[in-house]
């Protein structure tokens, strides 16, 4: 079977990679690929802030027959300590220093460093980090081709030509070079700070898709170039964290061909879209199943749910993990997610809110989007999340951690505004102002993180 070098080396007469010379390319991966002439497959943990270093040590890794763990270079320390004690690696690639040092300190301590009995080369990619927990959803390159493959047959593609403006490291960035690089299609990877700042203004966009998360369209709508821009594109792949109508209108508005999906670095990013013609007419759901990917809804005993009956969701797929380094998955060969959701009856999924975010107050059941999206609807808020807190007599209380609009904006404003359009049941208690919401680069909540501010918040306020 061919190795992802030889695919290189097969296109690497071809302009695939924008910006950058492709001849070039191919003699940096030959030469990393010498680099990583070990028989024994090692652990490489990839720490590589440059996009360019990052493709090619992945490729060679992989061509190799190496494992490799993607990292986070903007991990702290504790987060890296973290993924020594889970991976113990053999080597560390990149320009990571903070992980160069744990990896010098580890040899020191003369700690036994084991090799992953696995016969097939294993990429791992990183998951979990907003719970607190890093976790590596075990991958092989079969596994993202045929999430690849999926992508293209759902879209009726030969090529796929892709902008990247996420982390290569995180999935969602990762997919978009293995779409590309599969079907001999064009990428064009930049950071989207450049984005922020215009200098893809020039780049004709329009045989391109783009990947973004929810803040990260909100940011480019509110700059008429970059939306005149982003207009162009032949396709805008939303997902990584859940939208809200007011995004959807936004984009609707200014004619934004937008698709939003729904997927996760355990199934290879979208198993789920919506396509821009469906969006157009009014849909927010995430649309249809692709593929190479079998998704329903089920009881908690794996009943099977009809139609708008909301439920747990349960997937099988060709692109599925193996499982969470270094456990496999159970042999059932059926994934389930920390997800609710419903199929409407023209079969579009339509994702609900996590069951771990579900808040029980009063024995009452209350999804937090829907919260968020009634308060985000006031126009008064910047960004929003409604979270459950321990009560004694309510078993949770909803508490809205919020950045407002304007700094003279309070919560009994925002409470005026949304009187009437929720349950007394769904409307927080408890309101905390605060200068950002904690998310990640991919757009998704802290959890964590808001939890620790909203205790510290409650403190305060009792002994105040």
């Amino acid at each position: 079977m061919d190795t992802p070098l030889d695919y290189l080396r097969q296109h690497s007469k071809n302009n695939w990679l924008l910006g950058y010379d492709s001849l070039e390319f191919l003699s940096l991966t030959e030469a990393l690929f010498q680099e990583f002439a070990n028989p024994i497959p090692q652990k490489i943990l990839l720490a590589e802030s440059d996009p360019i270093y990052f493709l090619a040590s992945f490729i060679a890794a992989c061509s190799r027959g190496h494992h490799v763990f993607l990292g986070n270079p903007a991990w702290g320390s504790s987060e890296w300590q973290q993924v020594f004690d889970l991976v113990q690696p053999n080597i560390v690639w990149g320009d990571c220093e903070a992980a160069q040092q744990l990896y010098i300190t580890q040899c020191q301590s003369d700690n036994q460093i084991s090799v992953v009995n696995q016969t097939n080369s294993l990429i791992m990619i990183p998951t979990g980090g907003t719970s607190g927990k890093i976790r590596f959803a075990m991958h092989t390159w079969q596994t993202l081709t045929f999430a690849a493959q999926g992508f293209r047959e759902f879209f009726q593609l030969n090529a796929v030509n892709s902008i990247c403006v996420l982390p290569l490291f995180h999935v969602s960035g990762l997919m978009q070079f293995i779409r590309s690089f599969t079907s001999a299609g064009q990428l064009l990877i930049v950071p989207f700070k450049d984005l922020k700042a215009g200098k893809l203004h020039n780049f004709e966009p329009r045989s391109f898709f783009i990947s973004l998360v929810p803040t990260q369209l909100q940011y480019i709508l509110s700059d008429s170039t970059l939306t005149i821009w982003l207009s162009q594109c032949q396709t805008v792949l939303l997902g990584g964290a859940p939208a809200w109508s007011e995004l959807f209108e936004k984009a609707r508005f200014y004619n934004i061909k937008l698709a939003p999906t729904y997927g996760m670095t355990e199934t290879a990013a979208q198993i789920a879209t919506l396509k821009p013609e469906s969006f157009k007419s009014g849909n927010n759901s995430s649309g249809q199943i692709l593929p190479h990917v079998k998704v329903i809804s089920c009881k908690e005993k794996g009943e099977f749910l009809c139609s708008n009956q909301t439920g747990r969701i349960a997937i099988q797929s060709s692109s599925l993990a193996l499982g969470y380094y270094p456990e496999p998955f159970p042999e059932s060969g059926i994934f389930y997610p920390d997800d609710i959701g419903f199929f409407d009856n023209k079969g579009n999924l339509n994702i609900v809110c996590r069951s771990s975010d579900k808040i029980i107050t009063g024995g009452e059941n209350v999804y937090p989007c829907e919260v968020e999206d009634i308060i985000r609807n006031t126009e008064l808020v910047q960004d929003i999340s409604v979270i459950g807190l321990p009560d004694n007599y309510w078993g949770q209380i909803i508490a809205a951690v919020y950045t407002p609009l304007e700094a003279n904006i309070s919560s009994q404003k925002i409470q005026e505004a949304i009187e009437g359009k929720l349950s007394c049941y769904k409307l927080p208690k408890i309101w905390i102002p605060v200068d950002i919401i904690p998310r990640n680069e991919q757009g998704k909540v802290n959890r964590k993180h808001l939890y620790e501010i909203a205790t510290s918040w409650q403190k305060q306020k009792t002994l105040v």
